[in-house]
């Protein structure tokens, strides 16, 4: 595979190709949200309409230069930054902004890639529905980009991953042309599932440009608690107990160390710790529903009955809208109180939920065993996705000879050994791509290229992204 720069007169035309005007401020699409990968030398461009995608995407095929699209910008592994290549295009989705349809009768609604997950949030809540994709970065992070990694959020427990709301996808392919498969069907046999191979390729194999995404009705009664609770062995079975009282009433279960509330009082003003206690372990529990259920009675009911069986040891209940509200600004604040304190190695994984207080320990003690480190460990016990991030020392750094590397392999060795994921939801960017092939079977890696190599023979969409670039010809 050989790729080619953008040189200034390729740029000049490829905003003409585009549309609209060219982006004066560019240098925000070079940033890592974590500062783990470094700025490469890239041309900006941001189509207007579909079309203009296409035959941006359609020149990039005809030159061999290297598309890098590009969402809202909040991956944390990389994927819409680019490493390694001859000056690439990304290409910008944030003006393909609208919402183009909202079906009340089918519970569907259009959204273009670039439309901001809050705003779908708003334009659906305003019509008396929800879109329950819920992630803290719902403020800057766009629809193309969840569905291109498959964001999965607070709320899987009930309603699944992006992959799971979405009934069909528009998508420009590497050869520039459009394939309208924004269908309304929930029920569709024939042929291959090609709307879920897009979804989770993060960009390796066209561009999504819209979805159609399944709406719920809003729930008309919502009941919050923050318990407290001995240990996560005790979070698990304090879910399994839940779910055979609520069932699918239950919308979240989030687990929640002491550290991460510790780290969120150090670096914002406005947190006040609810509880009497301060519990090493926590969960976030909600239960909704689009019917009556008198939620918070039975919520507190259930919450005392665990404390009669040594499952929860304390609890905060809200009085009002604002209090219930203000839990999940909490939950919601942990990770940027993180990037604030500054992690040694931060990791997006999953193990079974039976395997999660085993995890949790052991991952520990291989963490300990490599020096002083504090671990900040929250995530969403019902699809047992854990973010298992470890810090330096409280006042104090870690030892210098201990860096990065040698955490995260000692992290995703104790994933492997439970049978668990590297990326539970953020996907395997750039980050990630020399563990992943050295460690995922071989059958699945071959098959991955294969689909490559067969929608994207010139290798030109997101290189170095899922997978590693191919070399070129000699």
């Amino acid at each position: 595979m050989h790729l080619n720069p953008v040189t200034p007169e390729l740029a000049e035309e490829f905003n003409r190709l585009a549309g609209g005007s060219p982006l004066q401020d560019t240098g925000r699409y070079g940033e890592d949200p974590r500062g783990l990968i470094g700025r490469q030398d890239a041309v900006v461009v941001a189509p207007s309409s579909v079309s203009g995608v296409a035959a941006v995407i359609r020149r990039c095929n005809e030159l061999s230069i290297a598309v890098i699209p590009r969402g809202g910008g909040t991956g944390l592994v990389g994927g819409q930054l680019p490493q390694g290549l001859p000056t690439p295009l990304v290409l910008s989705l944030g003006r393909l902004a609208a919402i183009r349809q909202v079906s009340l009768e089918e519970n569907l609604v259009t959204a273009e890639a670039g439309c901001i997950l809050a705003d779908v949030h708003a334009e659906t809540e305003s019509l008396g529905r929800q879109f329950p994709l819920s992630l803290a970065a719902r403020g800057s992070c766009q629809i193309g980009g969840n569905l291109a990694t498959n964001a999965g959020g607070v709320h899987v427990l009930r309603y699944g991953n992006a992959r799971d709301l979405c009934v069909g996808l528009e998508v420009v392919l590497p050869d520039g042309r459009i394939w309208d498969g924004l269908s309304s069907l929930r029920k569709d046999n024939a042929g291959y599932d090609l709307r879920n191979l897009f979804i989770g390729s993060e960009g390796t194999l066209g561009v999504i440009t819209a979805a159609r995404l399944k709406l719920f009705r809003q729930p008309v009664d919502c009941a919050t608690a923050l318990l407290a609770i001995p240990s996560p062995a005790a979070a698990i079975s304090l879910l399994g107990l839940l779910q055979d009282q609520f069932e699918s009433f239950i919308s979240a279960f989030e687990l929640i160390s002491r550290v991460g509330f510790d780290f969120l009082e150090q670096q914002q003003g406005w947190f006040n710790w609810p509880m009497t206690s301060r519990p090493d372990w926590m969960v976030l529990v909600e239960l909704s529903s689009d019917i009556e259920l008198g939620a918070a009675d039975r919520l507190a009911d259930a919450a005392a009955d665990a404390a009669g069986r040594s499952l929860v040891t304390d609890g905060a209940f809200p009085a009002n809208e604002a209090q219930r509200l203000n839990l999940w600004r909490m939950r919601e604040a942990i990770p940027e109180a993180n990037r604030k304190v500054g992690s040694v190695s931060s990791h997006d994984l999953s193990v079974p939920t039976g395997s999660i207080a085993r995890f949790i320990e052991e991952a520990g003690d291989e963490v300990a065993a490599l020096g002083d480190f504090r671990i900040n460990c929250f995530g969403h016990v019902g699809d047992g996705n854990l973010h298992f991030n470890v810090f330096p020392p409280a006042g104090g750094r870690a030892n210098a000879a201990i860096g990065r590397e040698q955490v995260k392999d000692a992290v995703h060795r104790v994933v492997r050994r439970f049978g668990g994921s590297i990326s539970a939801e953020h996907g395997i960017g750039r980050l990630y791509v020399g563990e992943f092939m050295e460690h995922a079977d071989t059958v699945l890696i071959s098959m991955m290229q294969e689909v490559k190599q067969a929608l994207d023979p010139a290798g030109i969409m997101n290189p170095g992204a899922a997978l590693p670039m191919r070399a070129a010809a000699s």
